[in-house]
This record gives C-alpha cells, structure tokens and sequence, in this order.
C-alpha cells in the first residue's frame, strides 16, 4: 500500500482529468443496465417515494386546512418549499446516497483495496460509481409540484430566480454530500456506520419545514449552521419566490456549501492516511 498517495491514487500517476468525463458516461450505462434487469423494483420505487411525497403534501394540506400562514408562509408558498427539499433530496439520492452508504462496506470488506489501486481519483469513484436513476424520477415529479405552486401564487420568476434557485439547490446538495460523506468516512474509525448515515437521511424531513416556524434557540441554531437542514430547502424556495430578504444570504449558503465540501476532504485524507487496509 506504500504506492498510495494521499488522495488514495496510485503515486505513479492517476488517469487525467479529461478522462472522467467518458468513465462517468459508462458508470451511467452501467447504472441503467444494472436498473432495467430489475425493472419492477425500479418503477416501484418510484411509486414508494411518489406516494410518500404525496402524503408530505397532504400533511401540509392538513395543517392549512385550520391556518391561513405559518410564520408567514401561505399554503402554496409551503407547498413550493416541500416541492423544492423533496428535489434536492431526490437529487443527492439519485447521485450520492447508495454510494456514501456502501462505504463503509468497502472498507469492510477489502473492496477499497482495489478501489485505491486504481489509476482514478478514490473518492470521485466512491462517491458516483451508482446512479440512482428512479430518483431522478421523483426529482422531476417535485419540480412539477413547484410549477404548480407557482401558478396558484400568481407568481412567475424572473431567469436570474430561476437561476438563483437551481444554483441555490446545487449548493444544498453539496452541503448534503459533504456531511453524509464525512459520516460515512467515520468507517475507518469504527469499520461500521450506516446507521448514522441513514439517520442524516431521514433529518431531511426538517428541511420541509418554514425557517420563521422554529423558535429562537438551539434547535434552530443546530439546524441551521451545525446541520443546515432549514438553509438548504429556504434559501433556495425563498429566491424562486422572490423573498429572500438579502443576496448575502444566498451567498452564505453558498459559502457553507464550500466550507462543507473542503472539510470531508480534509477528513477524507486522514482517513487514509491511518487505513492499512483489509489484509494487514
């Protein structure tokens, strides 16, 4: 393992970066292959999430059915933020989460072995070698309830909203990636970790949530800066909305979002650095 270098790649020279391009293309033909050989287990996971965003929606159907705002959202304001977390967790599904849980059964069993021997990038391999693409499904079926939404609101964005929003939920998914990532390479401490990993994934029903309806304290402080489940879905529906009381704030998510992504990286690293593999 001494020809390792600290990325994971082997030190005599990792393939070029103009090279990913073409080995993501054929992790997606793999993905679809491996997907259409289970075609009934593919459509019906899209009915699980389908019916479980359904009755997201039908719980805030519920509450609004007795208050006309909460912490100044209308309905269909709330209704566009629930469209727009179930898109960004449909979305880092669709390209991390089967991955980032695999982890640490590569470490496990000596899988990541052969993983860091490759002429790749170890953690680009890791993190996108499975294309959830039932998920990509449901990620399209949510930006249709935030089409809906906005027609009810009378509402239509302007490009630089538009822009802003999907800008915006590219941010909230690295944030995401970043701390399951981190959690994930715990595993090299403890060997096994998904419970922690699906206990991040299951906090995501946080983000449906308007900021205003949590009080002042430490939960809305852990949520917002230590685990940002609020910012990630707020910001991004408050700019499609046009209510986002500052620009700062976007670019605070966005920074966050850089600060997550350099951290796993800087945790990743020492995570290999002390890994002496499966055979040692």
């Amino acid at each position: 393992m001494a020809a390792l270098d600290a990325e994971g790649g082997t030190a005599s020279g990792k393939a070029s970066w103009r090279r990913y391009p073409a080995l993501y293309a054929a992790l997606w033909r793999y993905s679809v292959t491996r997907e259409m050989q289970f075609k009934a287990n593919f459509l019906l996971w899209i009915v699980v999430e389908a019916m479980w965003f359904a009755l997201q929606l039908g719980f805030m159907s519920v509450i609004y059915g007795h208050v006309e705002e909460v912490a100044g959202w209308t309905r269909w304001q709330v209704i566009l933020l629930v469209g727009c977390s179930h898109f960004i967790q449909q979305v880092f599904t669709a390209l991390f989460l089967t991955n980032l849980s695999d982890i640490s059964e590569h470490i496990r069993t000596g899988r990541l072995d052969f993983m860091l021997l490759l002429p790749v990038n170890t953690r680009f391999l890791v993190s996108i070698r499975k294309v959830d693409l039932g998920a990509f499904v449901n990620a399209a079926s949510a930006l249709g309830v935030i089409g809906w939404a906005l027609r009810n609101l009378g509402h239509v964005p302007g490009p630089w909203e538009v822009a802003a929003f999907f800008l915006l939920c590219g941010c909230g998914v690295a944030v995401h990636y970043s701390l399951m990532f981190m959690l994930a390479s715990m595993a090299f401490w403890t060997v096994r970790i998904q419970g922690a990993v699906w206990g991040y994934y299951n906090l995501f029903n946080i983000a449906r949530i308007p900021e205003g309806a949590f009080p002042a304290g430490w939960f809305r402080r852990v949520f917002t800066w230590v685990l940002p489940m609020i910012l990630v879905s707020n910001v991004p529906s408050m700019a499609l909305l046009g209510t986002l009381r500052s620009p700062w704030t976007g670019w605070m998510l966005a920074g966050l979002a850089l600060g997550c992504l350099a951290v796993s990286e800087w945790v990743w690293r020492t995570a290999l650095r002390r890994y002496a593999s499966a055979s040692a």
